[in-house]
């Protein structure tokens, strides 16, 4: 089910996109092949045998609001340089400008190697305030080559967060598989007994699986999100063993997940402490105090939810 939803979302935001796009190029947003009237002035001379020539560029608000049919207005004057080669004048804007829309998406589109908005000088006429029209690259379909590319950036960071975990796993469970040889997780569930059962009824005594919730439970408390993940999954392993069904989660399962996301934190997370520093010596009771109520709604929820009638319906172990 999760999968249809991932999809319906996924082509619901292309159509939008896609809807979108053809709107911006019906009315003609970008204004692609027509010239932007703008100004330049050479604060050290023009030299047409130069090949880059510093250049003050100056766009009258007015004329640009109504070129692009917007209210957003240009700043008095840029800088940059104009580069003549053979195949003609070509004007770049320094590449710290910031820039109105909607040039500063065509900037995204007409961008050289140093990220420098360029385009095509037409109709120029050198002289103290030389005039000329600048045409850009044209732009189109925005908004659905930036979803494609978020698309594919987020499934590059997605393999390299599963084959980073690759060597976390093994080392984890390998040393989980050490600790059940030598008798460890054994005496563990014994440790943690009295403070589960009441929170997972279903989970028989002595079962690994509570070893392997305390384990993740801890991990996350301290911080430790590398250890808690195989941790975590090999809880719901150990849960899903004691599972009827193959597609439905149980009442345990569902506590499991619960106080996982919901785990106090007793350590303050890393990002925290790059950012504030000592600071966080203020914020680390907040932190335990939110984090304490966290669990206890999640565990409240799951325990009224799992008393509901549509979801003791669907209940595996019912």
């Amino acid at each position: 089910m999760l999968n249809y939803i991932w999809a319906g979302l996924i082509i619901s935001a292309f159509v939008f996109a896609l809807g979108n796009d053809v709107r911006d190029l019906s009315a003609d947003r970008y204004r692609n092949g027509e010239p932007l009237p703008v100004a330049l002035a050479f604060p050290a001379g023009y030299d047409s045998t130069a090949r880059q020539v510093p250049v003050a560029i100056r766009i009258d608000p007015g004329a640009y609001g109504t070129f692009y049919r917007t209210d957003q207005r240009p700043d008095t004057a840029y800088t940059g340089y104009l580069l003549q080669t053979r195949e003609g004048a070509q004007l770049r804007f320094d590449a710290a400008s910031k820039l109105p829309e909607p040039l500063a998406t065509i900037g995204k589109v007409s961008s050289s190697r140093d990220k420098e908005l360029q385009g095509r000088l037409v109709n120029f006429v050198p002289s103290g305030m030389g005039t000329a029209g600048i045409v850009f690259e044209p732009v189109r379909f925005v908004k659905l080559n930036a979803i494609a590319a978020a698309a594919l950036d987020f499934a590059k960071t997605a393999a390299e967060i599963a084959l980073g975990l690759v060597g976390v796993l093994s080392l984890f469970l390998g040393l989980l598989k050490i600790g059940e040889q030598a008798g460890i997780i054994h005496g563990l569930v014994k440790l943690v007994q009295p403070i589960l059962r009441p929170l997972f009824p279903e989970v028989p005594r002595d079962h690994p699986a509570l070893a392997m919730i305390a384990l993740s439970l801890t991990a996350n408390a301290f911080g430790l999100g590398n250890a808690a993940t195989p941790f975590g999954i090999k809880a719901m392993e150990e849960l899903q063993k004691l599972n009827k069904s193959e597609d439905t989660a149980t009442n345990s399962m569902v506590m499991m997940l619960a106080l996982s996301t919901s785990s106090v934190q007793l350590v303050p997370p890393v990002l925290l402490l790059a950012l504030l520093g000592l600071q966080i010596n203020r914020l680390v009771f907040p932190i335990i105090v939110t984090g304490l109520m966290g669990v206890i709604i999640a565990i409240i929820s799951a325990k009224l939810l799992g008393r509901l009638p549509g979801y003791r319906a669907s209940d595996p172990n019912r």
